[in-house]
């Protein structure tokens, strides 16, 4: 049985998109997990720890037979296969994958907790979730309901198309 999951992918080490574009390649090539769409790649302002590069983001949403915590120790182990450091919270890294939800069901253990907490908060979530999941709801609201109350200052485009990680 296939559930499918969005993940939010970032970083601002190195060539940041060519990492996320090997890391979306790397899980589409599972036999477990198919990257159905994947948003523009945007350009965001750092958000939490501020003085340091800015970031590229975006959000994929992944036809899984994963299980929720599955699916989080494949993130982990991609970003690990790209050198992810967790050094500092917030801070600058080269691979970053968030699952941000996983069939619209609550999901919580000691290391995973889905809907993701802080999607609501976050416009360098929201804006690329919009582009493959506009009504997807988090909390009782839609995606696009969220993304009307939030300040999307400083962020921008940056490809016209989802298709930038299969180039």
């Amino acid at each position: 049985m296939s559930a499918r999951a969005y993940l939010g992918l970032g970083g601002n080490v190195g060539d940041a998109r060519a990492t996320m574009a090997a890391a979306l390649k790397r899980i589409d090539q599972r036999q477990d997990c198919s990257v159905v769409a994947v948003s523009r790649l945007y350009r965001t302002p750092p958000w939490g720890k501020t003085d340091q590069p800015e970031f590229l983001n975006a959000c994929a949403a992944v036809d899984t037979r994963l299980s929720p915590r599955a699916l989080l120790e494949l993130c982990l182990e991609t970003e690990r296969a790209f050198k992810r450091v967790r050094a500092e919270r917030w801070g600058p890294r080269t691979l970053d994958i968030d699952v941000l939800d996983y069939d619209g069901r609550p999901f919580s253990d000691d290391a995973l907790t889905l809907p993701h907490p802080r999607i609501g908060e976050r416009a360098f979530v929201l804006v690329p979730l919009a582009d493959v999941a506009r009504e997807l709801v988090i909390d009782g609201a839609t995606v696009s309901a969220r993304l009307a109350e939030t300040t999307v200052a400083g962020i921008d485009a940056v490809t016209d198309s989802g298709g930038w990680w299969k180039a």
